[in-house]
Formats: C-alpha cells, sequence, structure tokens
C-alpha cells in the first residue's frame, strides 16, 4: 500500500473509532467501510478495522451484517484478529435474556424539559435537615444503664472447677513431656 493510500486509511479508520465513540454508528459504519476498502487484505490493520465494523454493526442493529463479516474475520491471516473475531461471535450469537418490566429503570429525556421552565432552579437553596434524635422520637425512650454490681455473674464453683481442670491437664502434660 502507498503512503498516501495508507494515510488515507488510517485517518478513515480513526474517524470511524470517534464516530463511534460518539454514537454515530451510521457515519462510523461509512468511514470504516472506506477504511476496510483500501487496506491490504490479511493485514492486522485491516483485521482491526474489521473488528471495529462488526461492532458498528451490531451497534448499528445490523446484526446479520456483523454475523456475516464475524463469520469471514474468523479465518482472517492474523492470529489476534481470528481470536477477537471468535469472541465477538460467541458474543453475537448468545441467546438474548428477557428483562422484566421491573427489572428496568425508565431514565427520562431532559431535551424534554422546558427551556423557559418558570421555575429558576439555580436560585433554589437546599436545606438540609437533620434527624430527630431517638430520645424525641414518640414511643422510644433510651434505657437506663445496668450497674456493673447489679448483674449476676453465677455460682462462682463452676469458676474454680473449671481452673482445677485446666490445672490438672497441664500439670499432666508437663509431667508426661518430662518423661
Amino acid at each position: 500500500m502507498n503512503p498516501e493510500t495508507q494515510e488515507i486509511v488510517l485517518a478513515s479508520f480513526q474517524a470511524g473509532k470517534q464516530a463511534f465513540e460518539r454514537g454515530e454508528y451510521r457515519a462510523s459504519i461509512q468511514a470504516l467501510e472506506k477504511a476496510r476498502s483500501l487496506c491490504d487484505r490479511g493485514t492486522a490493520l485491516q483485521g482491526s478495522v474489521q473488528i471495529w465494523l462488526i461492532t458498528a454493526y451490531e451497534a448499528a442493529g445490523e446484526r446479520s451484517q456483523a454475523l456475516e463479516l464475524c463469520q469471514l474475520v474468523k479465518q482472517h491471516p492474523d492470529y489476534e484478529t481470528r481470536k477477537q473475531a471468535k469472541r465477538l461471535l460467541y458474543i453475537l450469537e448468545a441467546p438474548k435474556l428477557r428483562m422484566k418490566s421491573e427489572w428496568l429503570t425508565e431514565i427520562p429525556d431532559l431535551e424534554t424539559i422546558d427551556g423557559n421552565d418558570e421555575r429558576n432552579w439555580s436560585a433554589s437553596k437546599f436545606v438540609p435537615t437533620t434527624p430527630k434524635p431517638p430520645a424525641e422520637t414518640p414511643g422510644y425512650q433510651i434505657p437506663e444503664p445496668t450497674d456493673p454490681s447489679k448483674v449476676e455473674m453465677g455460682d462462682e464453683r463452676s469458676l474454680w472447677l473449671a481452673l482445677a481442670i485446666a490445672l490438672v491437664v497441664v500439670s499432666s502434660l508437663l509431667w508426661l513431656g518430662v518423661q
């Protein structure tokens, strides 16, 4: 490929990627198809252009063209291109999941809001409110702290018994370790 053609291919490829990233999928397809038509067959550059083109087709809703191109690119001479095409084909052929309406959140279109709205949003003031402490909440009372001297600890004999058993176990282990 001569340098002039190479420059056109790279410029079209870059324009296609930028259009895709802006969400302009039709413009992306046009630029990428131009780059693909001028590109040398079997090169890594051609593979990259085609991978982007597959993605643009899918984003534009042209799934059949994306699948058809992906099947071709799956046999590309460049290993990385083949690998990416196989991954894309796996994704494209995956079954579509059905979503329940309660799983979705509708986002309102902000462009439909009239710019001459009478409310002055910039002049509105946010006044934070502080929550009431629990003592002021009706029906709730803070319990009195418990006096530690009035807490029953249980029978002290069980504590001495546990200590005696522990002492016997430790001394027998020591005695067995010495012999």
